[in-house]
């Protein structure tokens, strides 16, 4: 099975100038960073102790900044490399000033590149974040004897089946970790089943995220805008036809709230234009963030198309849904939102996030929606009643602090 990945790998590997180039032109690659995938490095390795993180994507980076906060401060650290796939998670990364830590993009997992990869950065302990799992790096990190650690752990039902149709194969990589800190019971067993040897649930590190402090405010006449409206909620990581459903909303409410506005953050900010041209279609009018032109306050839908921002829209609503949960795509993380002390609405499609809405359901911060009338109704009744989460806001904090504390006390370990 080795070798066929391997074959699979390289034949993905000679056409990947293609795909880079295409994903530039989507504006979904870096222009002059893409050559780091390549194994082409461009950022100088310090002497001494060096710990990397790798996580896919921006939720797992924001999940592990309060751990890199805390390693920063160690001494015998010298340097910490944060490696990701995607542009996004570059950009939200440059949002907070570390000293010690740098980011790179994650080479593609080619046999020849990940030696290189670990010949030039020689790691004293990798920290792969949630189900970052490639055989080729894991195998030569392990051939040199490093640590290895899988991180905040989450195996979902339909990841653990891709898996176990491999089950020899799974086996084989799983049992290289030298301990998997699993987030929740669900992917413990899965771990278990797959291979690994050594697990410990140590909760979820998305639970204990960075605070705002070192986040850009909104400009002042954004914000001056924003204090002359009413903001019915925000609509947070949508994907394509959830935009509509929630423009549908807004228009309903609309009609009792006249000086209503809704603020949409798609998911992929790319498709922001054709968002616009959709909505504009229904008669509503849409104002780009980007745009830097002055705000017209007939504006219906302000639509956010920038990286790295989302937490200060959230905070300055009220109510919030959370996409990928109208279509079959498993949900979006609603923690962002929920420790922001927002009221949560979403679509039944949430396999992704299931132990996470729970607490929240059982807590009475969100609320699970399927009609436009539905959600209409939760909506209004929550503008209309004033509501204070304090208390479990607190509670989430508590939570987060103690899955901090269990995570940094298992690396410490290692370090």
């Amino acid at each position: 099975m080795l070798f066929l990945y391997r074959i699979l790998i390289n034949l993905t590997l000679l056409i990947s100038p293609l795909i880079i180039i295409f994903r530039i032109i989507k504006k979904k690659e870096h222009h002059a960073r893409f050559l780091e995938k390549l194994g082409i490095l461009n950022a100088k390795r310090k002497l001494g102790k060096l710990i990397w993180f790798h996580g896919s994507s921006v939720g797992e980076i924001l999940s592990v900044i309060p751990l890199i906060e805390n390693l920063e401060k160690k001494k015998n650290i010298k340097q910490i490399l944060l490696t990701s796939n995607t542009l996004s998670s570059a950009k939200v990364f440059n949002n907070f000033k570390f000293k010690k830590t740098i980011h790179q993009f994650f080479p593609i997992d080619s046999n020849f590149i990940t030696k290189k990869f670990l010949n030039y950065w020689k790691p004293s302990l990798a920290i792969f974040i949630e189900s970052e799992i490639w055989p080729n790096t894991i195998l030569n990190l392990k051939s040199r004897n490093t640590p290895l650690i899988l991180l905040n752990a989450r195996i979902t039902k339909k990841t653990y089946k891709k898996w176990k149709k491999i089950s020899f194969f799974s086996r084989s990589i799983f049992n290289k970790f030298d301990i998997c800190l699993a987030q929740n019971d669900e992917t413990k067993n899965y771990l278990k089943k797959l291979g690994a040897e050594n697990i410990k649930k140590s909760g979820n590190l998305k639970f204990s995220e960075t605070s705002l402090k070192n986040i850009n405010k909104i400009n002042k006449n954004t914000q001056k805008f924003f204090d002359l409206k009413k903001i019915l909620f925000g609509a947070i990581s949508t994907h394509q036809e959830e935009e509509i459903f929630c423009t549908k909303i807004h228009t309903d409410l609309k009609k009792r709230y006249i000086n209503g506005i809704t603020i949409i953050i798609p998911r992929h900010i790319h498709r922001a234009p054709d968002i616009k041209e959709e909505i504009e279609k229904i008669g509503l009018k849409v104002h780009l963030h980007s745009s830097g032109r002055k705000i017209d306050n007939k504006t219906d839908i302000y639509l956010v198309d920038t990286f790295g921002e989302t937490k200060l829209f959230i905070k300055i609503c009220k109510i919030v849904f959370l996409g990928g949960s109208l279509i079959q795509h498993g949900g979006q993380n609603p923690l962002e939102a929920a420790r922001l002390g927002c009221k949560i609405i979403h679509g039944p499609n949430i396999d992704n996030f299931l132990e996470v809405y729970s607490l929240l359901n059982k807590n009475n911060i969100s609320s699970k929606i399927r009609t436009i009338s539905q959600a209409k109704g939760i909506v209004q009744k929550n503008l209309d009643n004033k509501f204070s989460s304090k208390k479990i806001i607190k509670k989430l904090n508590s939570i987060g602090n103690e899955a901090l504390l269990n995570n940094q006390k298992e690396i410490n370990k290692y370090i």
